[in-house]
């Protein structure tokens, strides 16, 4: 039995960059694979109901052509999660035409597993019928017009297919919606090393040296063994800090100790974090506890409506001081204007604003909503069954930002003039889509769960005939 096992996170994301000299630098610890993460939900159901990436092609291809080349030069295994930020079938797809790319052009040729969790929604169904799917807490209540409506839905793989990929000798694993661990702890569960060190070192390390002090840029390395796990960056001004490392493994989680993958639980109630020397930090005591069952979650996106918006400023102090109920005023005009107009009622689409300077990032929980700003923004959002309807109702509603005026305001008359800027408007990229009543839901299924071949696919990248 191996003592230790090495690895490196390549970047914290796919697409945001790779510091190519550390990169290199890393293969002096002779790992045994290098990983990066390549998506998130982070980004809004947007990427996932469209099939479409959050980062520019060129920037998911300069990273990837680095990670590539790095691990050929030192034959190790490359692996990708979540492809194309959602993880879908178009995303995979869209990945895997950049890595042909690569490999024509740098003249390689790999051996490649690609492996889908996009789910049928026939599949899906039928699962539900079984009562094998249920909504996690605190989602709101499924049903099979939940699966129906959705777009598209994936189902968050964990290390089991992962492990087959590179069982069957894969040299670049190209996964979709994949747990942002599991890349990293895969190769180390199977070859023997604690579940509790490998998931827990994965949940650190997916995010490359974010889990660092000091400048950004460097990877970030990890050494598993029987008893401990050491994190150690590589590159100028990188540290790691027990306070660096022990935040990074509380954040993203609804629980501070407890953090579930499809397989069990991780639990870090009993973690220890101690400085190894200036830059190095040593995690013992995290366990992993085995579920009874294995589940996988699913992540879904419905189309709700196509959006325009509409941005613009407020500095009049009187305004600002009765904004809520100026606001409702201009509220309720557009909404009477949209229907004798258009002759769409109000509860056949929807008009937010969110006040920026005020409580647009934390609504409703907002704690300093007494406070009373010098200026605040203002997006105006408008949601309608079509992008004509959408893109009409923003342009109803300049007008009254611009000079709507009240009498119930201390009994006098104002006019608001909003900064140039809220004249204009634009189409957020045709639609918006909604993940409230998908998210969380998961289903049970005690063999490998995301598709009848395990591994997905695997191909050769590279002297295609």
């Amino acid at each position: 039995m191996d003592s230790e096992i090495r690895y490196v996170a390549a970047t914290g994301a796919l697409g945001v960059g790779v510091h190519v000299e550390a990169l290199e630098k890393s293969l002096e610890i002779e790992p045994a694979f290098i990983a990066a993460d390549a998506g998130t939900t982070d980004a809004g159901p947007f990427y996932l109901g469209m099939g479409v990436p959050a980062f520019a092609r060129e920037a998911v291809k300069r990273d990837l052509s680095a990670l590539l080349s790095v691990t050929r030069k030192a034959r190790i295994p490359a692996l990708i999660g979540s492809a194309g930020t959602a993880g879908g079938d178009p995303h995979v797809d869209w990945v895997l035409d950049i890595a042909r790319e690569i490999v024509r052009e740098q003249g390689i040729s790999l051996r490649t597993a690609v492996i889908r969790s996009e789910q049928s929604k026939d599949y899906l169904l039928a699962l539900y019928r079984e009562g094998r799917i249920r909504a996690l807490d605190p989602a709101p209540p499924l049903s099979e017009h939940t699966i129906e409506r959705s777009a598209r839905i994936v189902g968050m793989m964990g290390v089991e297919p992962l492990q087959h990929a590179l069982e069957a000798g894969a040299e670049f694993v190209l996964a979709g919606r994949c747990s942002d661990p599991a890349l990293f702890a895969a190769l180390p569960i199977l070859r023997g090393f604690p579940a509790g060190l490998s998931w827990h070192a994965g949940k650190v390390t997916e995010c490359g040296t974010m889990a660092c002090e000091g400048t950004r840029g460097g990877v970030l390395t990890a050494t598993i063994r029987h008893d401990e796990a050491i994190l150690r960056p590589i590159g100028p001004g990188l540290r790691c800090t027990p306070q660096s490392i022990a935040a990074h493994s509380l954040y993203e989680n609804a629980h501070p100790y407890l953090h579930k993958e499809c397989a069990g639980t991780l639990d870090l109630t009993n973690s220890r974090y101690d400085a190894l020397d200036a830059s190095s930090v040593r995690i013992t005591q995290s366990e992993f506890i085995p579920a009874a069952d294995y589940t996988v979650k699913l992540e879904g996106a419905e189309l709700v409506g196509y959006q325009s918006i509409m941005i613009g400023g407020i500095r009049d102090p009187y305004i600002i001081r009765r904004l809520d109920l100026w606001l409702d005023d201009v509220r309720s005009y557009i909404y009477k204007v949209v229907e004798r107009l258009l002759g769409v009622a109000e509860h056949d689409w929807r008009l937010v604003f969110h006040v920026y300077g005020r409580n647009a990032v934390m609504g409703a929980i907002e704690p300093e909503i007494a406070a009373i700003p010098h200026e605040v923004g203002i997006v105006v959002e408008a949601t309608a069954a079509t992008q004509e309807l959408a893109s009409k109702a923003a342009q109803l509603s300049r007008q009254p930002f611009l000079h709507h005026r009240r009498s119930r305001m201390d009994g006098r008359y104002h006019e608001l003039c909003v900064s140039a800027q809220s004249g204009t408007y634009r189409s957020r990229a045709g639609l918006s889509l909604q993940s409230e009543s998908r998210r969380g839901a998961s289903f049970e299924n005690r063999n490998v769960p995301h598709r009848n071949d395990p591994v997905g696919k695997m191909i050769q990248l590279g002297n295609e005939s």
